[in-house]
């Protein structure tokens, strides 16, 4: 039996649709709906010229007033991804992939066209701050989609943001440039799994933000979620604290995850890094 866009939407949300039925489950679509992260690669290097395909895809993203602030590092130097891996020892995988990057917003190289054209430049502020990190931030997803239709596999690596001021020094990025996120890439070693996301219901709003429902929503999601991939015992977070919950869903799980202070270096840093945010 062909498989659908319809399919391929209810094996993201775990809910029932018609929406799609009648589109066979190939394109763009399909590839989104499909996305898995991959932490898994076969050693296989990345050729030159696929890689060269994504970025450009990648750099084809849309950015806010044409500005393009985003800065992509290539770590082909494996002594410096050894070095970011052995910072995060539970995520081994970056060190072992093919191909480790970092994307950064990049909000120098605006203001140095201001001084290559004798221009003032009044805006450095929290909103400019935020242009380069969505810029990163759309560009980044446009890479991982690229790459995925290459036939490779993308791992986004958020933690690196846990230690900045070395990872900063580490590529030598000048002020006005930070990273948003680290991005591990090869050849996918297994298919991996797809993550069942909250339903529409939960992120959609028509007219006005309404989260009535929420306690609701979010118990339904839990339990969708924990029957198609539970979360074992010993991965429960900070057992040691919260002790063992039962069921253990989503919720508990990111409740106890921001339950600590995390990356509260980030602000204090982004400051000292040439950014005023006014």
């Amino acid at each position: 039996m062909t498989r659908t866009i319809a399919d391929l939407i209810q094996e993201r949300f775990g809910l029932p649709t018609e929406a799609g039925r009648a589109r066979p489950a190939e394109g763009p679509l399909a590839l989104l709906l499909s996305h898995r992260t991959q932490r898994r690669y076969r050693p296989d290097p990345i050729p030159d010229d696929v890689l060269e395909m994504a970025l450009a895809a990648a750099l084809s993203a849309p950015s806010k007033s044409d500005l393009q602030q985003v800065g992509i590092v290539l770590v082909k130097d494996r002594a410096k991804q050894s070095t970011v891996a052995g910072w995060i020892p539970d995520m081994e995988w970056i060190g072992r992939a093919p191909l480790f990057m970092v994307f950064c917003g990049d909000h120098r190289r605006i203001r140095r066209v201001s001084e290559l054209r004798a221009k003032p430049f009044p805006n450095d502020t929290l909103d400019m701050f935020m242009n380069a990190a969505v810029d990163a931030g759309l560009v980044l997803q446009a890479f991982i989609t690229a790459a995925e239709a290459l036939g490779l596999g993308c791992c986004p690596i958020s933690v690196v943001r846990n230690h900045v001021e070395k990872l900063a020094a580490l590529l030598e990025l000048p002020p006005g440039v930070f990273p948003v996120a680290g991005l591990c890439v090869g050849y996918p070693r297994e298919s991996g799994w797809t993550s069942m996301r909250l339903p529409p219901a939960v992120t959609v709003h028509t007219d006005r933000y309404d989260d009535d429902d929420l306690p609701a929503q979010l118990d339904a999601y839990d339990r969708r979620r924990e029957a198609r991939h539970a979360t074992p015992k010993e991965s429960q977070r900070f057992a040691d604290r919260y002790g063992y919950a039962e069921p253990y869903g989503w919720s508990e799980d990111k409740a106890r995850q921001y339950s600590v202070p995390e990356r509260h270096n980030f602000g204090p840093f982004i400051r000292r890094h040439g950014f005023g945010l006014a």
